[in-house]
């Protein structure tokens, strides 16, 4: 069991309690009950209290004659997403860019959390990018729902061939539930293994060799926020698409 993070142990001291009770009125009983909220949970909500304050002060900011530097890191973010979206979710993606964005920004502020001395990424815990992949499920499948109509989307499981609906649609239904398990997987086991292999070099030898594998891990942190992000679009493409 790793060491509680100093912010662990004040939300823990804050709020411990209300988030035991909570959890067991949902039938989850934490292994803690004094101590529910762990380090990983603790980074997650550190992470998106420090983003939302980013988007606060954007918005608070914005100026067409005098863009901060602030306005101009956010500009930079908002086309490299933009162009991303138009190019695989095409027309319409201006309404879908907010949420790949904040996938973007999200997993990769988890994942370059590791960097830091003593602290473990969040997305290291696969109960993270489990979240993070049910979400984006959910998202997709909302929004194909909402454009397709229901009969219309769940149409596009069966294929074009009416006389292989009855062997298309159950591996289409599996093949996309196998999405959350294979965002889960691919975004857990590359930090995880990213950050072990850095860990024991940083074990065995003196600190230039490490730090080699430190930039491993900042390539890998960007990459897979890259990855999940454009996985992200892709599904999302593929639902609300007018013909499948």
């Amino acid at each position: 069991m790793p060491e509680p993070l100093a912010i662990t142990r004040l939300l823990n001291q804050l709020l411990g309690g209300p988030v035991t009770a909570l959890l067991n009125a949902l039938g989850v009983h934490p292994a803690n009950t004094a101590a529910p909220i762990t380090n990983a949970f603790a980074l997650e909500l550190l992470v998106a209290t420090v983003l939302i304050a980013f988007f606060i002060v954007v918005r608070l900011t914005l100026s067409v004659e005098k863009p901060a530097p602030v306005q101009q890191f956010a500009e930079m973010i908002h086309e490299f997403t933009g162009g991303q979206a138009e190019q695989i979710i095409g027309h319409g993606y201006e309404k879908f860019q907010g949420f790949t964005t904040v996938i973007l920004l999200f997993v990769l502020s988890c994942n370059l959390i590791g960097l830091l001395p003593g602290i473990n990424s969040p997305t290291e815990s696969p109960v993270v990018p489990l979240g993070i992949a049910v979400l984006t499920f959910v998202f997709y499948n909302f929004h194909g729902l909402r454009k397709q109509g229901f009969v219309g989307y769940v149409h596009h499981f069966a294929g074009p061939i009416w006389w292989l609906w009855w062997l298309l649609f159950p591996i289409e239904v599996i093949s996309h539930l196998a999405r959350v398990m294979s965002l889960t997987i691919r975004l857990y086991a590359n930090m995880f293994a990213s950050a072990l292999v850095t860990l024991v070099f940083f074990s065995l030898v003196p600190l230039v060799v490490p730090s080699v594998f430190l930039g491993l891990h900042l390539f890998v942190s960007l990459v897979q926020a890259y990855v999940f992000m454009l996985l992200a679009m892709i599904y999302l493409s593929q639902a609300v698409a007018d013909e499948h």
